[in-house]
């Protein structure tokens, strides 16, 4: 994600890196290497930021007290994708190879479960209280309940809109809109005003998973940096398809493709052109931008001129980003 959105919390950002690799060290070589490898393998720092951004927002920010949640926030998110990746064999992400493919599923998946303790041991420490812990506990579930919902749904292609959105909702909506309120939470926000952040956060949430969700299908592999079609391959149903099932004449080919296990790639390619010849990609990037505009318009008046400007260019990347 682009820094320059992030200028006014930049020196933030770098007490954050500090702080995860402080949070993954181990007594134990191996350990401290696994999770060293995997905060240090890029992504957008988007969490942490907008929880930080928040946190600037209200009256009584502390950076020492703030950064804990920050970096916890950043830990429960490399967490869940090191699970994910088990679970989708991935070799790669991000460009570096995967803890999976670095050393075996095992090793993974006891790092992910390392990483969960860490990130819920930070909280502890930043004496935050029942209800911050009580809901990262929650976002924890629902992350795992949003995988369970997407893996029954595989090639199955329920071509209900709503089922679509409950699923992208759980799977990175909550995560951000969390980010947001607890960031406004103890940066002493008045609730009103963290309320409206907590709902900028779920709207720039949803366009960010559709707007994933679309680029897997208008990109080249070599923008993505995974193959295209991968949802279709792997029987997820995102909105540009589920808008091609409806609209499509071919729409009972692409049903047969996408309910089909054992596609070949020939299969993708023919169900990307079908979802190309038709309205779905345009009615999914109008979605997204519909979340964005309602994102940056709910932005409380109160915020300071340069938060505000960070959250509506945040808005402004999520609808533009084209990787």
């Amino acid at each position: 994600m682009s820094n320059a959105m992030f200028d006014v919390i930049n020196d933030d950002l770098g007490h954050l890196e500090e702080k995860l690799l402080e949070a993954v060290a181990a007594p134990d070589e191996l350990v401290t290497e696994v999770g060293t490898h995997l905060v240090t393998s890029g992504g957008k720092r988007l969490r942490p930021a907008l929880c930080l951004l928040s946190a600037h927002g209200g009256p009584s920010f502390d950076l020492a007290h703030t950064l804990p949640l920050a970096t916890a926030l950043e830990l429960i998110h490399t967490a869940s994708l090191v699970h994910d990746d088990v679970i989708d064999k991935a070799d790669t992400r991000r460009g570096a190879p995967t803890a999976n493919a670095k050393w075996d599923n095992k090793i993974a998946i006891l790092a992910g479960d390392y990483i969960f303790a860490r990130a819920f041991h930070l909280v502890t420490e930043g004496g935050y209280g029942d209800h911050v812990s009580g809901r990262l506990a929650w976002l924890v579930g629902n992350l795992s309940v949003g995988e369970i919902i997407q893996d029954k749904e595989m090639y199955r292609a329920s071509r209900d809109e709503a089922d679509y959105y409950n699923r992208i909702q759980k799977k990175t909506a909550d995560f951000l809109e969390i980010c947001c309120e607890l960031g406004a939470r103890v940066g002493g926000m008045p609730q009103d005003e963290a309320d409206a952040l907590a709902q900028y956060g779920h709207d720039i949430g949803m366009a960010f998973q559709i707007t994933d969700d679309l680029l897997d299908i208008s990109q080249t592999s070599e923008q993505i940096g995974k193959p295209v079609g991968s949802d279709i391959r792997q029987g997820i149903i995102t909105l540009p398809v589920l808008r091609a099932l409806h609209e499509s004449d071919d729409r009972d080919e692409l049903l047969a493709i996408v309910t089909n296990p054992s596609m070949t790639d020939k299969d993708v390619e023919r169900a990307l052109d079908i979802v190309k010849a038709t309205d779905g990609i345009a009615f999914a990037k109008a979605k997204a931008d519909e979340y964005l505009a309602h994102a940056k318009a709910i932005l409380p008046a109160s915020l300071p001129a340069d938060i505000k400007d960070a959250y509506e260019q945040v808005a402004e990347f999520i609808g533009d980003r084209d990787f």
